[in-house]
């Protein structure tokens, strides 16, 4: 880790991490997401790891929210629910764990600058997605059928894996359109479907991660993590009560704002 993250997560840990792990957390809460999308720009720009680094960290929070949020959701959403659907969740993890290999490979292995670079880019794609995807309703009909449908969801879960790994998020803003769309999957389930998918994701990310010294950096803040991750939990607790009062015409293009403006920063390096 760098002498510069060192001092910059060692300046701004504590109240600061908590602070800004509610404000993300509610953010993703008022949208279903696990708010990692938001978290990384912060983790550069505020905290000042270098791009790597905040990839691994995001990517541990990310995995201590989704694993809260799974059976958190099992009042609404029942395991017996999300177990009947196991083809899907097993026909998108067969690219997806695929994905999530190759993509954390791919981030140990590009330097900083050209990781800046990505990483801009794709979050630049979650806005659209964002804006686009995020709101899609589905006929309760999916697109495609049979062998068509299994070859399209194992292709889509290998990009979803790349982009969770390289983002460290839990790739639920392009997995929940995934299921809707190809897979007419009510959108309450698809949230729940999503976790499924994601948490086995992660932890082959995580997995590839570990093989890299920069692995690290999760010990040598150890206590940031714990606390970032707290206040993400919180915070998508309360971003969940507000998201009956903030509309969603003004909610949405305000978060695809937010994530347009850090595409900027992260690739000025700011």
């Amino acid at each position: 880790m760098t002498a510069t993250a060192q001092e910059g997560s060692g300046r701004k840990g504590g109240v600061g991490a908590f602070l800004a792990g509610t404000g993300i957390g509610t953010l993703g809460g008022l949208i279903g997401l696990g708010g990692a999308e938001f978290r990384l720009p912060l983790l550069i720009g505020l905290f000042r790891f270098g791009p790597l680094e905040a990839v691994i960290v995001n990517k541990a929070m990310s995995l201590i929210v989704v694993a809260s949020a799974l059976p958190l959701r099992t009042g609404t959403i029942s395991l017996a629910a999300i177990a009947g659907h196991w083809m899907v969740i097993a026909n998108l993890l067969a690219g997806s764990l695929l994905g999530a290999w190759v993509g954390a490979a791919w981030a140990t292995r590009l330097r900083s600058e050209t990781l800046y670079r990505v990483i801009a880019v794709l979050l630049v794609v979650i806005a659209g997605v964002l804006l686009v995807g995020h709101g899609a309703e589905g006929s309760g009909r999916p697109l495609l059928t049979g062998t068509a449908q299994m070859v399209a969801g194992v292709a889509a879960g290998i990009v979803i894996g790349v982009v969770a790994s390289l983002l460290g998020v839990a790739g639920g803003e392009l997995l929940i359109p995934t299921l809707i769309l190809l897979f007419g999957t009510d959108v309450k389930l698809a949230g729940s479907l999503s976790l499924a998918v994601s948490l086995p994701t992660m932890l082959v990310g995580f997995a590839r991660y570990s093989r890299d010294s920069t692995f690290v950096v999760l010990g040598r803040n150890r206590w940031f993590v714990i606390v970032m991750a707290a206040g993400s939990i919180a915070g998508s607790l309360v971003g969940a009560l507000l998201l009956g009062i903030v509309p969603g015409f003004v909610l949405l293009p305000a978060l695809a704002a937010i994530l347009l403006i850090s595409a900027y920063k992260v690739w000025r390096h700011e």
